[in-house]
């Protein structure tokens, strides 16, 4: 592959981290589809999913223009399958219509996970991530899951206002430290779920992944398809597997990236105790990577590295106890004041580990906060122009990305699809308990992991949906489904990529050597795959295609 072509996939793979660059995919070649090779007949849907479903009446998608270079509609789909003709909920869908309308083979649903991130903002940048193939023969279509983006928004809180005075605590700081943010995490995460249980209680009892993947077989019906084709990341995996075992006889083609242990984030009475994202091992995988590049970092040296010691793994370890004990404070030349603490630390981190190349930032910013809380190192200011841009970095590191004026329902989405689908532990009491026993399994993330979901107490989020799915997630389907598995994932580990591959039959897997949460676009062997596949289905291929990502932290420069 050319250095250009390897520049713009590392371009499009930004737009898929963080839906914002616009810099284009090379295409693949169209071929002729393979011979396709026999496959054993797919489960079927059972009766009573198939009712549910099937008894929704196709709705017609009027189709209007909308972000200047794609298509928008809304339908009305059942709050409740089980009562079809009783409440409904608002569904927006955004396409990018097929540039080859002739030669279209369907439409490809795309769903970048979250949850709680609007599937049309992938959508509409379909033209600068997918393949030219795909873009002639697919219309593109993301659809919002339900209380997400455009479709009917949970919303929890009666005006912003009320809605910041009560999560203020959740968003002082990434999770709690001391006993009395702990405490005040406790009761913000009792109102939040009071909230959305009794204000936004309709949409919040209808949120769950089954939810999402009923409307994905009644809009694929809308679009005229006989099966799905879908490509699912992080989150949007599990929405993908959740589809495949309901309507396994209904798959066209299913690419999962990132991929979510199903039956982790579900959850059984005897592990509900542990908080989802723990058990699901996504701290044990960040502290993985980053013990890895902490270790390369000295394997290289200062000269490559600039966080590199006789032992780097203590360095790092030493920055983060003086930040514990005591933040570092931070003055800009505004004037503004801001503290980093142990739990910025640890949150930037694990920020940094979801990029290939964010290893390079990781180890500046650690550098530099490894000299500002040296002993005897006088709180910065804004005295030194090196000292300056410092303090810039960080401040400007810490600005999240903006909502807007109005109400910023982001953390409420995720709640509402998280606390639905899993079983939780009984009271939010026990969060101290178990984000430190998480803490000491996966040091430093651990209780990162485990805080985000103190919300899903059984006591806390009491809305409830009657029927959803939590397995059996071992169905065959029509066509192989094609799993996709980083190694140095620090958000879905490569273990849970290789679990789901051995539970679905017939499916295949992608075993890529790379940095950064999800596989897609960090290499030409990877995107080839997967884009291959959406095109092919059927074809005959190995049943584990091994890759390596373009980047390699420290790796030796080649000519």
């Amino acid at each position: 592959m050319t250095a250009t072509a390897t520049a713009d996939r590392h371009g499009a793979r930004r737009i898929v981290t963080a839906a914002l660059l616009t810099l284009a995919l090379p295409c693949l070649a169209l071929t002729p589809a393979p011979a396709t090779a026999p496959t054993p007949a797919a489960d079927r849907t059972t009766p009573a999913e198939a009712r549910r479903v099937d008894q929704v009446p196709t709705p017609a998608l009027h189709w209007t223009t909308c972000r200047q270079t794609a298509e928008c509609a809304t339908v009305q789909l059942p709050l409740d399958y089980d009562d079809p003709q009783g409440a409904s909920v608002e569904v927006a869908l955004l396409r990018i219509a097929a540039k080859d309308p002739g030669h279209r083979l369907g439409t490809l649903f795309v769903n970048p996970g979250g949850p709680g991130d609007s599937a049309q903002d992938l959508a509409v940048q379909a033209p600068q991530f997918l393949s030219e193939d795909l873009l002639e023969r697919f219309d593109v279509v993301g659809v919002d899951p339900r209380g997400v983006g455009g479709s009917r928004q949970i919303r929890c809180f009666a005006d912003p206002q009320e809605q910041s005075r009560a999560l203020a605590p959740l968003t002082a700081t990434p999770f709690p430290v001391t006993a009395d943010e702990q405490r005040a995490w406790t009761d913000a995460a009792r109102t939040l779920g009071g909230a959305c249980s009794t204000t936004a209680g309709p949409i919040a009892s209808a949120m769950s992944t089954t939810d999402d993947a009923r409307d994905l077989d009644v809009l694929r019906r809308a679009v005229g398809d006989t099966r799905l084709s879908f490509l699912g990341l992080s989150y949007g995996s599990y929405l993908g597997q959740v589809y495949a075992n309901l309507f396994p006889d209904r798959v066209r083609a299913l690419a999962i990236d990132g991929v979510v242990d199903p039956q982790a984030w579900v959850g059984t009475p005897t592990t509900a105790s542990r908080p989802v994202f723990e058990r699901m091992g996504s701290a044990a995988a960040s502290y993985r990577a980053l013990h890895e590049l902490l270790t390369r970092c000295q394997q290289v040296g200062p000269q490559r590295c600039s966080f590199a010691d006789t032992d780097t793994q203590a360095r790092f370890d030493r920055l983060a106890d003086r930040l514990r004990t005591r933040p570092l404070r931070l003055v800009a030349a505004d004037g503004t004041v801001s503290d980093y603490t142990y739990a910025r630390l640890i949150a930037d981190t694990g920020q940094r580990l979801r990029d290939p190349e964010g290893y390079r930032d990781l180890f500046a910013d650690l550098t530099d906060l490894a000299q500002l809380t040296a002993p005897g190192e006088a709180a910065p200011d804004t005295t030194g122009p090196d000292t300056a841009a410092v303090v810039r970095r960080f401040l400007l590191r810490r600005v999240e990305e903006p909502s807007g004026p109005g109400y910023d329902n982001r953390l409420e989405a995720v709640s509402g699809v998280v606390c639905a689908d899993g079983l939780h532990a009984a009271d939010a009491a026990s969060w101290p308990a178990a984000a430190d026993a998480a803490d000491r399994r996966s040091p430093y993330f651990g209780a990162l992991w485990a805080w985000s979901t103190v919300q899903c107490a059984q006591d806390t989020w009491t809305a409830r949906d009657g029927d959803v799915y939590r397995g059996p997630f071992n169905r065959r389907t029509a066509a192989p489904v094609l799993v996709v598995g980083s190694t140095w994932d620090p958000a879905t580990s490569y273990d849970s990529a290789v679990k789901v591959a051995r539970l679905l039959p017939d499916s295949r897997l992608v075993a890529s050597d790379n940095w950064g949460h999800g596989a897609l676009l960090t290499s030409g062997c990877v995107t080839d795959a997967m884009y291959g596949y959406l095109l092919h289905p059927l074809a005959p291929a190995p049943a584990t295609t091994r890759c390596r990502g373009d980047v390699q932290p420290f790796a030796p420069a080649t000519g």
